[in-house]
């Protein structure tokens, strides 16, 4: 029984780890900021999504090693519930409260275009190959298989960090054309005592905020049960309050007519969340002999794909405007009912 497990039944306390959570949230970001202003883009985007993907890569591990009910499926409810969250959620968040302010926004289609074939890549190698390889029943993988596609994943998102931040990096810069440049732009970069004190304090936001979720995890789980909702939704409110940062700073962006910087940060958070995820835990499932299963349904396939195509409409011209940010968010809506009723 878990330390904490009285507490957790009294609202009051549920409550005020709620508004701990907040505050983590908001640390967090402004400590990213503080970072991303003094490395310039596209670095300071990676500063956040790389930190929280490595805690959450900690997290699951660290509920694999406990044994948890379900303990062989966090890893792929985990990074499929990030995909969804950041391709519909997040992106159509961001175009949508940015275009009602702005109506329409501009940002560079090459680095997005990239990134979102990477990550493509990424999920189908990942999410899509063990419902259909056939050297195993159901949707797993052999041992084999689970290590070349750890591989291959680490492999692929080296090849794209290389190409985001070094052959490439002005694919990712901010589009910066007629418009006046904001006070940001201006502004004198923090000092490096005033940046390594950020980058503590982010790591430490951080650390706040994922053992926050996992320690409200106990009562999401609890009211899953209760609504006798799938377990898979656990995942999900799970991945929400994990990917909170980066979701706050990405359409805090994008209300500022900073959408690549918003694209920057909620594309890299899927592929760091694949491409660091699964390397490591297929590395610790192979090295325990955990169990660890990666298929997902036929449904999820079919909205995923659906994800990935409205996703590479939205980014083929280079500007977005409500409309589109209304499809993303549907489409989320749409994942979030029929996991609540497969």
């Amino acid at each position: 029984m878990h330390i904490l497990t009285p507490f957790l039944n009294q609202a009051w306390f549920i409550a005020l780890m709620g508004v701990a959570l907040i505050g983590g949230v908001l640390s967090a970001v402004h400590h990213a900021e503080v970072i991303a202003h003094k490395t310039g883009e596209p670095y300071g985007t990676l500063v956040l999504s790389i930190s929280v993907t490595i805690i959450e890569v900690s997290l699951i591990i660290a509920m694999m090693l406990a044994g948890h009910e379900g303990a062989e499926f966090i890893a792929r409810d985990a990074v499929f519930a990030t995909v969804m969250i950041v391709m519909n959620g997040v992106v159509g968040l961001c175009i949508f409260v940015g275009g009602l302010k702005h109506h329409e926004m501009n940002f560079r289609n090459e680095g997005t275009n990239s990134a979102l074939a990477v990550l493509t890549a990424l999920a189908t190698f990942i999410l899509v190959m063990p419902v259909v390889t056939t050297s195993t029943p159901g949707p797993d993988f052999t041992i084999s298989q689970l290590a070349f596609a750890g591989i291959a994943s680490f492999a692929l998102y080296v090849a794209f960090l290389l190409f985001q931040t070094i052959t490439h990096r002005d694919y990712y810069l901010p589009v910066i054309r007629e418009q006046k440049l904001d006070m940001e732009i201006h502004a004198d970069k923090p000092s490096n005592k005033k940046t390594a004190a950020s980058a503590f304090l982010l790591i430490l936001s951080l650390l706040v905020v994922v053992g926050l979720a996992e320690l409200l995890s106990p009562a999401i789980e609890a009211g899953v049960k209760a609504a006798g909702a799938p377990h898979t939704v656990v995942g999900i409110a799970i991945a929400m309050l994990v990917l909170l940062p980066e979701a706050f700073a990405a359409v805090r962006a994008a209300r500022a007519n900073r959408l690549q910087s918003s694209f920057n940060l909620a594309l890299g958070s899927a592929l760091a969340s694949i491409g660091l995820t699964i390397p490591t835990v297929a590395a610790i499932a192979i090295f325990f002999n955990l169990p660890l299963s990666l298929g997902i349904s036929d449904l999820n396939i079919v909205l995923m794909y659906l994800s990935f195509f409205i996703g590479a409409l939205t980014l083929a011209i280079g500007r977005t405007t409500l409309l589109q940010g209304v499809v993303h968010l549907i489409i989320f809506f749409e994942y979030l009912f029929l996991s609540l009723v497969p």
